[in-house]
């Protein structure tokens, strides 16, 4: 099955998994689980808004970091510009935040709450350089929107 593929059919089995619930975190940890099953990623996660900085959410794969500040690494930055990064090398990206140095690239995608504020972001690492592209985006930023209404 080619990448497309497996996500139109990631996308239906979210909406299914996800319809009528309510629970912010009980939706981030289906979301997480099935990208992460589906797609084979290696570490695949939210980070919630809390104050000013982000804080671990649900997610699949090895520990994590568990705060982020505010404009720091790839999710801090993605917060902060409200728009989904791609990172092909997270060595070369300016103050990249090492959890791992098992992770070599990484997207990460702002979920937004019903008033447009970013509530959330959805990380994930790839143990393999360039591993995301214009159709993990698409995609994913399609999955995200589905958390909208309950932020």
């Amino acid at each position: 099955m080619v990448k497309k593929e497996k996500y139109d059919l990631l996308i239906r089995q979210i909406d299914a998994l996800i319809e009528g619930e309510t629970d912010t975190i009980a939706v981030m940890a289906n979301i997480a689980a099935a990208i992460h099953q589906m797609m084979g990623f290696w570490w695949t996660g939210f980070y919630r808004v809390a104050g000013n900085e982000l804080v671990l959410g649900p997610f699949q794969g090895p520990v994590a970091c568990m705060h982020i500040a505010y404009g720091k690494g790839v999710c801090g930055t993605a917060w902060q510009q409200a728009q989904t990064l791609v990172v092909p090398d997270v060595e070369q990206f300016p103050g990249h935040i090492a959890c791992s140095s098992q992770s070599r690239s990484e997207i990460v995608v702002p979920v937004f709450n019903s008033r447009g504020e970013v509530a959330a972001v959805l990380d994930i690492d790839s143990e393999h350089l360039s591993a995301f592209d214009d159709t993990d985006r698409e995609s994913l930023e399609q999955i995200v929107g589905r958390l909208q209404p309950i932020f």
